[in-house]
């Protein structure tokens, strides 16, 4: 009997995440809709602001951050890093740009609203970060990875994945989180080391994995073998005070150069399915249908702020690298909500008391509204930029290739 008391809730959380997942994901397949809105909407229902079945919050957002990780290894795996270097200028200029005018913009408005120099910041760079998980699925599913906008789309995604450290160590400092002389050096090794490897991976080209090829048939010894390749390179960057997401990411680069172990991703596939499902079912956990209701004004301004300024900046930026006002549109559509990095941003500001408990409602919010907007901005945008169909995506942009 006391087992059975222990196993229950577990058994029932389980099964009620599943039945709302599967009912959810028909839904929006059927609307031919990212599974990510799917995921945040079963964490409003079952939250504290639903059904209040999900208690054990603390769980759920740890698995969830285990999906980051498993999914920065996945975007790490999907770089090839010599051709990313191809792709610098877009990456860098369009990534920095899009950063330096967000945060310019917030200062602008932080003005007149007598906001501090640090809570100025920190929504800059929110604002400023696209959603890897939600852009990265869309181009798969329009074929769009291998056009030129869809290189130019993902290069500044990554750069975006690779500041997100940067940001971190930012608001760290602004919050008054210093370090110690020890932890900065061991951060700097950190530093040193993970940009060895990464010119090491730049200047040969592919590397060997030992021992890859006495387990290509043994499946079992597969999923650790792949385990500790995505974690021990988050536990490396974590050993010397860097973010784990970063060890991941440059974990799944190193992958991409070794061309034994592509059996990897297909073993790890169902893990990252799984644990992302679980990062955004605790977002959903987050949202306060309460507060969104008695500050809808607000949020419905802030949405449209966020995704006119997103819209403008990075189609901008696009034009400025393509030339092509149809992509350069397309692009900063694909880029204009906010990204789920963009949480732990928001976390991390709220835990070193850079915003209060209104700013960090109303920045958990308005990421999570964009997140469930965005699909449905992308087919607006569109739909203006004559794209009737999905299918039809990659052969209008050829032809408008092919046209300049």
């Amino acid at each position: 009997m006391f087992l059975i008391t222990i196993i229950d809730p577990i058994i029932q959380l389980i099964a009620s995440l599943a039945i709302c997942v599967i009912i959810l994901s028909l839904i929006l397949k059927r609307l031919n809709q990212t599974y990510i809105i799917g995921y945040i909407l079963v964490g409003v229902v079952l939250g504290q602001n639903g059904l209040e079945f999900i208690k054990d919050t603390e769980s759920l957002h740890l698995f969830g951050e285990l999906g980051v990780i498993l999914l920065l290894f996945f975007i790490g795996m999907e770089i090839n890093l010599v051709d990313f270097v191809k792709q610098w200028k877009v990456a860098v200029l369009g990534t920095m740009a899009q950063v330096l005018i967000s945060v310019g913009l917030v200062f602008v408005i932080g003005h007149f609203f007598e906001w501090q120099f640090a809570r100025s910041v920190v929504i800059g760079f929110v604002i400023a970060l696209s959603s890897s998980a939600v852009v990265i699925k869309l181009l798969q599913d329009k074929n769009l990875i291998e056009t030129k906008i869809g290189k130019n789309v993902l290069s500044i995604l990554l750069t975006q994945d690779v500041i997100f450290v940067p940001m971190l160590l930012v608001i760290a400092q602004l919050g008054g989180k210093s370090q110690t002389s020890s932890e900065l050096i061991m951060m700097s090794i950190g530093a040193v080391i993970t940009i060895g490897i990464l010119s090491y991976i730049y200047f040969k080209g592919t590397i060997s994995f030992p021992f890859a090829r006495k387990i290509v048939r043994d499946h079992e010894l597969q999923v650790f073998m792949a385990i500790l390749l995505c974690f021990s390179g988050a536990l490396f960057t974590s050993v010397f005070g860097l973010s784990a997401a970063l060890g991941a990411f440059v974990g799944g680069m190193i992958i991409n150069a070794t061309r034994e172990v592509h059996w990897i991703h297909d073993t790890l596939q169902s893990f990252r399915v799984l644990f992302v499902s679980f990062f955004f079912i605790s977002v959903g956990l987050q949202m306060d249908l309460i507060f969104i209701q008695q500050n809808w004004e607000v949020i419905v301004a802030a949405l449209i702020a966020v995704y006119v300024t997103n819209q403008f900046i990075n189609s901008m930026i696009m034009w400025a690298f393509s030339k092509n006002w149809k992509e350069a549109m397309l692009g900063g559509a694909l880029l204009s909500q906010i990204g789920e990095l963009s949480f732990l941003l928001s976390s991390t500001a709220f835990s070193l008391q850079i915003i209060n408990d209104f700013g960090y409602k109303f920045t958990i919010s308005l990421i999570s509204l964009t997140l469930i907007i965005s699909p449905f901005w992308i087919i607006f945008m569109e739909n203006i930029l004559g794209i009737k169909k999905r299918q039809d995506t990659n052969s209008v942009i050829s032809a408008n290739q092919q046209a300049h």
